[in-house]
């Protein structure tokens, strides 16, 4: 349109510059004649001139109409042309944006097709994978179904088993029985021959008694002196940091052994109320002590779940005793040969200990916690008491439980045994104070107080020297005492402003000594 416009518009110059050259010469040949035949022929030829001079200029206006016509047409060319540069510059950005998305898309393609291809890969060896699982929970299947046939037939052995071990469980208790039959007549055999004994030893007993002491035939040739109802505090002793749960004379001593939760134990002159020595090394709070009937060793049973065996002369521990997997709460040593100890820890097994060679001889496992435990005068039979309230009794040697009675119905806190070993005295969390014939477990006697409230699962009791009287702590802070002959309180002592834990009274007969949560260690005369 361009080039069209450009040639239309020289070719219009060319015709109007050659029509306005025919035009001039027209004119000038006119005026030649003009000139030359002014005079002669103006006249004639003003027509013709005005003729010729007429349709030359309203062409030449025609032609000028047209040139306008021409250039507008040419401009608007010109416009056409802008416009259309601009759309092909648009054209050409979009083009080249287009090819250089292309190209992406191209190499994107490219990427693709390559993650296609380890994707089928993947999938292969995913394919080959889940044929080896299948392969391999099929295997399982098929054991599963051969363990199922063997838990079908042990089930089966098994029910047989559990019908030939009720059968042996009733062979077992019929043979109890009989046991028992034969344990009755025996201990019936026995009271008769212990009566006798009595009736034929009430003289010589008579005899053995000068001036208020007597002395007893046991082995090491105790004196003793008769138990006085303490009234008054002598001493008041703040003995241990956090309180003090257990308390012990020496065997015919007036020195006591403490144990509190600042896992000290601590020796004390009652006389003076001075500290004596102090024995290091428990890694726990110790709550329960015994010494050797000898007074060499120190045993202290602790919430570290081990028990501490010290040497009273050099202050050193001899054995730490370990084995239990929960605290230990009470330890007795035998009597009869100083070599045997007992202990009773929350973990629901009585050991015991070789103090000689410090390892464990035998353990007992029962269904329920003890708190308390003792030997037997003789060093044969342990006495338990458990958190069911029962007192059970059994045999060292062979570890089996002897008898068993429900003495409290609630937990029991305490035992301890009588001089002669015939009595045993059991405090228990329902506040009450049972004492026990030790041959048929028979309650004898039972001790009560209004007030009077066990503090702990631990609170310690103890009887007489003498076996008249029985001590015992209370939660209000105050120590009972009852007359075993009576079965009445004789004397309250008041002096603890914290609850009362353990009683211990001496050996020779006073003084008593009680110890409460605050620490504190009374002495009473």
């Amino acid at each position: 349109m361009i080039r069209r416009s450009r040639a239309q518009r020289s070719g219009f110059g060319l015709i109007l510059r050659s029509q306005e050259e025919v035009a001039i010469a027209a004119i000038r040949h006119a005026l030649r004649a003009l000139r030359r035949r002014h005079l002669v022929e103006e006249g004639a030829h003003g027509p013709a001139i005005a003729a010729l001079s007429s349709p030359i200029l309203s062409q030449s206006s025609e032609w000028k109409e047209k040139a306008e016509t021409l250039e507008l047409e040419l401009q608007q060319c010109y416009k056409a042309q802008s416009r259309l540069s601009e759309q092909l510059v648009v054209e050409v950005a979009e083009s080249r944006a287009l090819k250089s998305l292309f190209q992406e898309k191209e190499a994107g393609i490219s990427s693709l097709q390559l993650e296609l291809t380890d994707a089928r890969n993947e999938c292969s060896q995913l394919k080959a994978d889940l044929e080896e699982k299948i392969k391999a929970v099929e295997l399982l299947i098929s054991e599963n179904q051969e363990l199922k046939r063997q838990l079908e037939i042990m089930a089966a052995k098994a029910k047989d088993a559990e019908a030939e071990n009720k059968m042996l469980i009733d062979r077992w208790m019929l043979q109890k029985m009989q046991d028992a039959e034969r344990l009755n007549e025996a201990n019936a055999l026995y009271e008769d021959m212990v009566d006798r004994l009595k009736a034929s030893g009430l003289e010589s007993f008579a005899r053995q008694q000068v001036d208020g002491v007597v002395r007893r035939s046991e082995e090491g040739a105790e004196f003793f002196a008769e138990s006085t109802v303490p009234s008054s505090c002598k001493h008041r002793i703040h003995a241990h940091e956090g309180g003090c749960a257990s308390i012990a004379f020496e065997y015919n001593s007036g020195r006591l052994i403490s144990g509190g939760q600042d896992r000290a134990v601590k020796m004390w002159d009652t006389r003076t109320g001075s500290l004596s020595r102090t024995l290091y090394g428990c890694l726990g709070s110790v709550l329960d002590l015994t010494l050797t009937h000898d007074n060499r060793s120190v045993i202290a049973a602790s919430s570290s779940n081990n028990l501490y065996v010290w040497d009273v002369n050099s202050g050193r521990v001899q054995h730490t005793l370990t084995g239990h997997t929960d605290k230990v709460c009470a330890v007795d040593v035998s009597k009869f040969s100083g070599r045997h100890v007992v202990s009773a820890a929350y973990d629901r097994t009585i050991k015991i200990w070789d103090l000689q060679r410090g390892y464990c001889s035998n353990t007992i496992i029962f269904p329920s916690n003890c708190n308390a435990l003792s030997f037997s005068v003789d060093g044969l039979t342990i006495c338990s008491g458990h958190v069911d309230g029962n007192l059970r009794l059994w045999d060292i040697q062979t570890g089996k439980l002897l008898s068993e009675v429900a003495a409290h119905a609630l937990a029991i806190t305490s035992i301890c045994l009588s001089r002669n070993g015939n009595v045993v005295l059991t405090s228990g969390r329902d506040n009450l104070h049972n004492l026990f014939d030790m041959r048929s477990l028979e309650v004898c006697g039972t001790l009560r107080a209004t007030g009077n409230r066990v503090a702990s699962n631990w609170s310690r009791s103890c009887i007489s020297p003498d076996d008249s009287y029985v001590a015992a702590g209370s939660a209000d802070g105050a120590v009972y005492i009852w007359s075993i002959s009576k079965a009445d309180i004789v004397s309250t002592l008041k002096e603890h402003t914290a609850p009362v834990l353990c009683c211990s009274w001496s050996g020779l007969g006073k003084p008593l000594c009680s110890a409460d949560k605050n620490g504190i260690i009374c002495t009473w005369t």
